[in-house]
């Protein structure tokens, strides 16, 4: 045992040194600064061009049978996105950051549209068909293609398969084991087993039948919970002024006194730049993989941008300041108190629409959660394709493994597997950035040419202007 309980630190102590490293110094202001840089480098389209956003996903879908529609890979990714980072990573933030770590997620996103815009329209343009007549595509296939580092793909698609589609899936499953065990006093063990049921049915069902389900069940429950938030900020109508106040000036280190928070601006600044980004992924290298199997409207690169650029405004614009709101209106915020996470939440609402409020926020963790898992799981199918291991044992021994985490996470106290999965992710995210920063230049190509032709119709990709292109896409899907 003590051999064992010796490996188990020396471990635990290296995944605390990688995470330091990655996320005290590279991540934190590698994700900010390519951030800002895409968005001069794109004259703030996120700001300029917000209507292209909107118009990208409303545009009736052109047909292909190979890929799925605009709005179903907005809502595939928006499952994978909106997750309990929405209802327990907004509420450790403020918890451990104060007030302004939620200012500070807003210029996360700000920034982060513009980051997603990229690796989403690079993940269109490098897109491949695999062999079961579907689109697949992601950071794997432009770094591969696009920078010829097959090497580097590979990684990142290892990192994917284990993060995504085994270890956030355990982190969701005991998001909702721990809400349902809080509300409804269940057993945690049985909450996996039911879950693990539930998805999959979705899963073994392949990439459509995921696109469908979200479709439906993504707008539901934004919807229902923005609406709850709407109700509350309505009643409390004359707290909003205070509260946004209270918002900007704990920001920059002016009211920390206010939540007692021990370090003011830096403490805000870093859990709110860290949950922002765990919530929203923009930059990390996730959603473009479930971009490059939509079919783009119009047939242009740029589009698919447009739309995960708006994903993450309805991430943490909308649905995480929701959150951060409904916590700063209630008395549930007690520093030092322990009270943090989803039942912070639940504490919130239960303030606010009395004990059924924590029943309400037990379901939206379970539906926020239950999407994610169908959301992940698609990302780690692209990850095999590019890995070319996408047959149909492989994808059983997948399918299997991730219901298996499902249930041992909703069973554990997973700290330490959370550890390891930020230091993987991390990672993920630091050879993503690369790839996107050295195609910079493509990016910005692409998009003076979608708003070039949006001035006379429609924007079409045109092969003949990007000769320097030649053997590096699949000719055949662009013409």
């Amino acid at each position: 045992d003590s051999v064992m309980d010796v490996i188990a630190n020396a471990m635990t102590n290296a995944i605390d040194a990688i995470n330091t490293v990655v996320w005290g110094y590279i991540l934190i202001y590698g994700l900010l600064a390519v951030g800002i840089y895409f968005s001069i480098r794109l004259r703030f389209l996120q700001i300029f061009r917000f209507r292209e956003f909107i118009r990208a996903v409303t545009r009736t879908p052109e047909k292909d049978s190979q890929g799925i529609t605009p709005i179903q890979a907005l809502t595939t990714s928006l499952a994978s996105r909106v997750g309990t980072g929405n209802i327990a990573g907004v509420a450790v933030a403020v918890y451990t950051g104060g007030p302004g770590a939620l200012f500070w997620m807003w210029i996360v996103a700000l920034l982060g549209m513009a980051t997603a815009y990229a690796e989403s329209a690079l993940a269109q343009l490098y897109k491949v068909n695999d062999h079961h007549g579907l689109y697949r595509g992601g950071p794997a296939f432009y770094i591969s293609r696009g920078l010829k580092s097959p090497w580097a793909g590979a990684v990142f698609s290892v990192a994917l398969l284990v993060v995504f589609g085994l270890v956030f899936n355990a982190v969701q499953a005991n998001a909702i084991s721990e809400s349902f065990s809080e509300s409804f006093g269940l057993d945690r063990t049985q909450v996996g087993v039911g879950v693990a049921v539930l998805s999959g049915i979705v899963i073994f069902g392949g990439i459509r039948n995921i696109a469908r389900v979200a479709e439906v069940v993504v707008p539901f429950m934004a919807v229902a919970y923005l609406g709850v938030a709407l109700w509350v900020l309505v009643a409390n109508v004359d707290k909003i002024p205070d509260v946004l106040v209270l918002i900007v000036r704990s920001a920059f280190g002016m009211d920390q006194a206010v939540g007692g928070v021990v370090g003011g601006m830096t403490a805000a600044m870093l859990n709110g730049v860290k949950r922002g980004l765990y919530s929203n992924e923009a930059g990390m290298g996730s959603a473009p993989n479930i971009a490059a199997v939509a079919i783009p409207s119009p047939h242009h690169p740029s589009s698919q941008g447009f739309v995960q650029a708006l994903g993450v405004f309805i991430d943490t614009i909308l649905i995480c300041t929701a959150t951060g709101v409904m916590i700063l209106m209630s008395d549930a915020l007690q520093p030092g108190s322990g009270v943090t996470g989803t039942v912070l939440t639940q504490h919130a609402l239960a303030y606010h629409i009395g004990d059924h409020g924590k029943d309400f926020v037990a379901l939206a963790v379970f539906f926020f959660a239950f999407t994610s898992i169908i959301g992940n799981y698609s990302y780690a199918e692209g990850a095999l394709t590019y890995l070319n291991i996408n047959n149909k044992p492989c994808l059983f021994i997948l399918r299997t493994l991730v219901l298996v985490f499902i249930v041992w996470g909703a069973r554990e106290a997973i700290t330490t597997v959370f550890d390891a999965a930020d230091a993987v992710m991390g990672i993920m995210a630091i050879i993503n950035l690369v790839g996107i920063t050295l195609l910079s230049g493509l990016v910005v190509k692409l998009t003076r040419d979608y708003f070039e032709q949006a001035k006379h119709g429609d924007p079409r990709f045109r092969l003949s202007d990007y000769p320097e292109l030649k053997g590096q896409i699949e000719e055949e899907i662009w013409k």
